[in-house]
């Protein structure tokens, strides 16, 4: 939010909280069928993803819990709905309150089109993402961005010195809200550094993830909400979503409101032409008192000694000296697209070594890496238990190979960081099989019926997307390439006999192309290799070609005789040496 608008106002606290309230029940109506909008079944179960309740906690929050917009939607919703109460006056106009600047909706439509893709099983819908800038930022200002959804202003929250606020001391030395002292929220989607500095996406592709630009607040955002496994399609999956991104109970009601106006109609406007809200969640009315009788002033007493003021007692997070490793000393490694079977466990010590609970570690993946934590984030917050001790998600391994960093830091907290290392191995195979057993046979010339596939395994179970190789080898002694026999063909449709960069497939079958054979009939070898040191070496059969030469004629037989030296030459050949006739025959 913009700190131009930061102004003394009065709340429009008695209608908004009803409408919120009205708003909120209509949309958990819409959502899943077995959940409510207090986040209980049908059968009066808790659902099983039920959020807790709504704390003062800031940490891992988005914005850092900064104020945010209050204005609701008008009643005069874009597609009229049956309103509960025909006294409540509306915010605004209808036409201009659903429309959203034409880059800035954009941008929201794009995210949720790439979340459809990386994280399905979220069920994200752009009118959230269009709810939240609602209330962040009014839309970027209404729209105040260039071409490429950078705002042409900055967008800062209130400083977060505890005057009123969060105490957020800074953590980007003023990059991004450019106070070196405290943090501010920035952008259209209001996210403070520290957030950013691991939820930060580059929407846009330009190389960067820039938080004033809401191609990148918009993906950032949508990423954000879809951690832990929320679906957004259950009540519960967004209320904790929501409450994760501004931890109170009022602003999910009022996001939820525009959710639910957005979900029945909007269009797009041009930028610099939306509205912007007026009210904001820390704008109390002052309540003017009743003035008092005046009393008798009484006797003034001896002024007593000035008492020494106490020493707050420290947090359990700055007891905090150092941290330790408390899990395995066994090596963090997994084969690509495998979960690491062991868990990074962390231990919070105080100087004189005893174990700190009740503090937050957070373990963040560093480097050119897709490792992620269960869930697909690259960042974790975990409390500490009654020892002391933080266990991370399970790391997942993606396909990118290599030694990376996990890194264990406190949060609120600047001390060494304890860092691991995790290594991603290449996809790997132990075992290879043919998946038919037909003989492979060709006749000189033409080419094999049967293509060959195989199906890697590694320890039993089925090997999918590793690389292979295939080569027509000399004999079960030389793999070098062979010169004659079966060929493959490339596509230009020249002779190659070997074979690289195959991939299995999802079931770990590997199908390789048609197989020719050239004028050489034999026997020859395949062999078939796999990253990991699988090898399975198949026979071909090449068979010679039938022979073409057209028997000779009756009347050509009869017709011609031998001349008296053919005769002569015929009984020298009858006559040679069995010696002679063998090498002759061998030749």
């Amino acid at each position: 939010m913009s700190s131009a608008h930061f102004g003394s106002r009065l709340r429009k606290g008695a209608v908004n909280t009803t409408v919120a309230a009205l708003a909120v029940a209509a949309l958990a109506a819409s959502q899943a069928p077995d959940v409510t909008a207090s986040g209980v079944s049908g059968s009066g179960q808790a659902a099983a993803d039920t959020p807790a309740a709504a704390d003062a906690s800031t940490d891992g929050s988005a914005t850092g819990n900064s104020p945010y917009y209050t204005d609701l939607p008008p009643l005069n919703s874009p597609n009229p709905a049956p309103s509960a109460s025909a006294t409540t006056s509306p915010v605004g106009t209808g036409s201009s309150e659903a429309g959203i600047p034409a880059t800035v909706l954009d941008a929201y439509k794009k995210a949720e089109a790439e979340l459809a893709q990386s994280k399905p099983g979220c069920n994200l819908p752009w009118q959230l993402l269009a709810a939240i800038g609602k209330v962040e930022s009014g839309q970027a200002r209404g729209g105040n961005v260039g071409a490429d959804g950078t705002t042409l202003s900055p967008i800062l929250g209130p400083v977060l010195n505890g005057n009123g606020f969060a105490n957020i001391s800074d953590t980007d030395n003023g990059a991004y809200d450019g106070d070196s002292t405290y943090d501010r929220a920035v952008g259209p989607m209001q996210f403070i550094p520290s957030t950013w500095a691991w939820a930060g996406r580059d929407g846009n592709d330009d190389g960067k993830k820039d938080p004033n630009n809401i191609y990148d607040a918009a993906l950032a955002a949508g990423h954000y909400l879809c951690r832990n496994n929320w679906d957004m399609s259950t009540t519960s999956g967004m209320r904790s979503a929501i409450l994760s991104y501004n931890n109170s109970t009022a602003y999910y009601n009022t996001v939820m409101s525009w959710l639910e106006y957005y979900r029945k109609g909007t269009h797009s406007i041009p930028d610099g032409t939306g509205t912007v809200p007026s009210g904001r969640s820390d704008d109390e009315p002052s309540t003017p008192s009743t003035p008092s009788t005046p009393s008798t002033p009484s006797t003034p007493s001896t002024p007593s000694t000035p008492s020494t003021p106490s020493t707050p007692a420290p947090t359990p997070t700055d007891t905090v000296d150092h941290l330790e490793n408390a899990g395995s000393t066994a090596k963090l490694t997994a084969m690509a697209g495998d979960a690491f079977t062991t868990k990074v466990s962390t231990r919070a010590e105080t100087e004189a070594g005893k174990a700190v609970a009740k503090v937050r570690v957070r373990f963040t993946i560093v480097g050119d890496t897709d490792l992620t934590f269960a869930g697909g984030e690259s960042v974790a917050t975990v409390a500490t238990d009654s020892k002391g001790v933080a266990v991370a998600p399970a790391l997942q391994a993606g396909e990118k190979t290599g030694t990376f960093t996990v890194r264990a830091t406190i949060a609120g907290r600047t001390i060494t960081a304890l860092d691991y290392k995790a290594t991603v191995t290449a996809r790997a195979a132990d075992a290879l099989a043919r998946t038919a057993e037909t003989a492979l046979t060709c006749v000189a010339g033409g080419e094999f019926a049967d293509q060959v596939a195989v199906k890697a395994t590694y320890e039993g179970a089925v090997a999918d997307k590793v690389a292979a190789t295939a080569t027509l080898i000399k004999s079960a002694d030389d793999p070098t390439a062979n010169d004659k026999g079966p060929y493959f063909k490339d596509a230009s449709g020249n002779p190659v006999r070997t074979l690289t960069d195959l991939q299995t497939d999802a079931n770990g079958v590997l199908q390789l192309p048609k197989l020719y054979a050239d004028d050489t009939a034999g026997t020859y070898l395949l062999r078939i290799t796999t990253t990991g040191g699988a090898t399975l070496t198949v026979e071909l059969t090449v068979t010679a070609a039938a022979s073409t030469t057209p028997d000779p004629t009756p009347s050509e037989s009869s017709s011609t005789s031998p001349s008296p030296s053919a005769s002569a030459s015929a009984d020298a050949s009858s006559s040679a040496s069995p010696s002679e006739s063998s090498s002759t025959s061998g030749s």
